[in-house]
């Protein structure tokens, strides 16, 4: 079953993706896709639990969706493509023979909990970056640019030039990205175990897409994809399974205030005011500090 959700910059559908992929988006329609599916590590995602039987039986049914992006995809359209660190040379091997990969991303973050006693634990996460057209694709450098600290912070001269000149203050971004995870307190924080920042979003979608652009991502989770596009002034399409996930979608890129008669309110966080010992004074919403 498959559900449609849309005004008229964004459409939300509720149902798989695969499915929805083949029979309700038009070839040649998207310009920029982020994809970040499920892991295939043991996650639970609301009625869902993240494990094939295999590795090889993983990468059958990604190697279905990847073709349907490409399918979709403009021509001079560009894929961004997570997994895990165990799955990405399936993914890598695959795409690499339909697009052309121009980078592999690392994204770095920190970590509060407890590490691998045994080995060294996960600190990234890899994003492949691939266009369908290697001569014509849309990347705003200047959108993105970020502090050089060489001409910045320390100043220094480069005196190779005929005319000595100090090094640049700003610079495209490498290929090892460092944005902190999303976090339970923080303003963006939704209720799903793999949220992708809004920071993250905002760089792929700054350089890969321009204004009324459709930005697709066919496994949307707390929808950020969506919500950075409609800040950015993209249009979106996204896909979700899981009727949970699918309200935060409602409610964060359709404003709706109700669905099926239930009210669509944010995330109720709780905090713990203290006084100057340190002791609990009491309890109170998130919502009371808009």
């Amino acid at each position: 079953m498959t559900s449609k959700f849309e005004n008229d910059e964004h459409r939300i559908y509720w149902g798989d993706a695969l499915e929805i992929l083949k029979t309700e988006i038009t070839s040649d329609s998207v310009d920029l896709i982020f994809a970040d599916p499920p892991y295939n590590i043991g996650k639970q995602f609301s009625d869902f639990h993240d494990r094939w039987p295999s590795e090889e039986a993983y990468a059958t049914w990604a190697y279905q969706w990847l073709d349907e992006c490409i399918r979709v995809l403009k021509r001079t359209g560009t894929l961004y493509v997570m997994t895990s660190t165990q799955a990405m040379p399936y993914f890598d091997i695959f795409l690499r023979k339909r697009l052309t990969i121009l980078s592999r991303i690392i994204w770095h973050y920190d970590s509060s909990g407890v590490q691998a006693r045994k080995y060294y634990g996960s600190m990234y996460e890899p994003i492949l970056h691939c266009v369908k057209d290697a001569e014509s694709y849309t990347f705003n450098a200047d959108a993105i640019k970020v502090e050089a600290k060489t001409g910045s912070q320390r100043k220094l001269i480069d005196y190779r030039k005929a005319h000595p000149t100090q090094y640049n203050i700003a610079k495209v971004p490498g290929n090892v990205w460092y944005f902190p995870r999303v976090r339970y307190r923080m303003e963006e924080y939704e209720e799903h175990p793999s949220q992708k920042p809004e920071s993250l979003l905002e760089r792929i979608i700054r350089a890969s897409s321009n204004e009324d652009d459709v930005v697709l991502d066919p496994f949307a989770g707390t929808f950020t994809t969506a919500a950075v596009a409609k800040k950015l002034k993209r249009r979106s399409i996204s896909i979700e399974f899981q009727e949970e996930y699918m309200k935060i979608g409602l409610r964060r890129v359709l404003q709706m205030l109700t669905y099926k008669g239930q009210e669509l309110r944010p995330l109720q966080k709780t905090y713990v005011r203290k006084n100057e010992n340190s002791e609990r004074i009491q309890n109170y919403d998130s919502r009371d500090m808009i």
